[in-house]
């Protein structure tokens, strides 16, 4: 059972998901850039986003907002993490070339106020971002209300495996009580548990590590930084498939789209459109 001093203190932690996105955002490359604008055409099924207004909500590294501008949208980005505004910033002064389309700032989607300055857009994407906010419900509640009419809400969300969705928030509550120099005693078995049946099977095939150096193709990810990202991401809620979909069909929202991680630890995809469909 966990002391009284551990629980007080895990309810004050949070991860610092943005020192993880500007050391990614550092290495982002070309290719990375162009699995990025081909995993959000797929998503949206357009090659041409002119006109439209894009809003990233907790933009991180940046990667997904210059993949919008580059497909023509007019993108706003932000994030409560000044070093993800850093990375999202410093990626725009690397790759983009129209600044004015491009805004980015620092900003919460627990903040009503400042929500409700944001008007509304054609695409609203948040990936793997509001189960990290600590209010989870509130902060989807509130994105809602940033989708226009027949608008486009892309959104992934964390899927509830019950108990072993408790097991990893106990870890996530270690990883981030320890000193950093001491947070290798949980990455190391984590990283074992999270990759070593995946690399033993590569290894067995004939392709050693052919997984990991393949990885991220969809959304021009990272392996290791996703790594860092799952076992210190808290706060952390989860939620199962019909929990999402009721809570905006109840809204207003129609599910166009949903990709499921299978029941497994990530995050279930779902592309909603406000409004009956066209």
């Amino acid at each position: 059972m966990m002391s009284r001093s551990f629980q007080a203190h895990a309810s004050n932690m949070k991860f610092e998901f943005g020192e993880n996105w500007k050391k990614f955002a550092n290495r982002i490359e070309e290719s990375q850039i162009f699995e990025a604008q081909a995993s959000l055409t797929h998503v949206l099924q357009s090659t041409d986003l002119a006109g439209k207004r894009f809003l990233d909500v907790g933009s991180g590294s940046g990667l997904l907002s210059l993949a919008a501008s580059r497909l023509g949208a007019e993108v706003h980005s932000f994030d409560i993490d000044l070093q993800s505004v850093e990375a999202t910033l410093q990626l725009k002064q690397r790759y983009s070339v129209k600044d004015s389309s491009w805004h980015i700032e620092k900003g919460s989607a627990l903040d009503g106020e400042y929500i409700a300055s944001l008007g509304t857009f054609d695409i609203v994407y948040c990936w793997g971002v509001l189960h990290h906010t600590g209010a989870m419900w509130k902060a989807l509640q509130n994105i809602s209300l940033l989708v226009a009419e027949k608008g486009i809400l892309v959104i992934a969300i964390y899927n509830d495996q019950g108990r072993a969705s408790q097991y990893w928030l106990r870890i996530k509550e270690i990883y981030n009580w320890l000193p950093s120099w001491a947070r290798f005693i949980v990455l190391g078995p984590a990283l074992v548990r999270l990759w070593g049946p995946t690399t033993l099977r590569d290894f067995f095939s004939g392709q050693p590590f052919h997984t990991w150096m393949a990885y991220g193709k969809e959304r021009g990810m990272a392996p290791w930084r996703d790594v860092i990202d799952w076992v210190g991401g808290y706060p952390f809620e989860v939620a199962k498939p019909e929990g999402i979909f009721e809570f905006y069909h109840r809204r207003g929202f129609v599910l166009i789209n949903l990709k499921t991680c299978a029941g497994g630890r990530g995050c279930n995809e779902f592309v909603f459109q406000r409004g009956e469909m066209l």
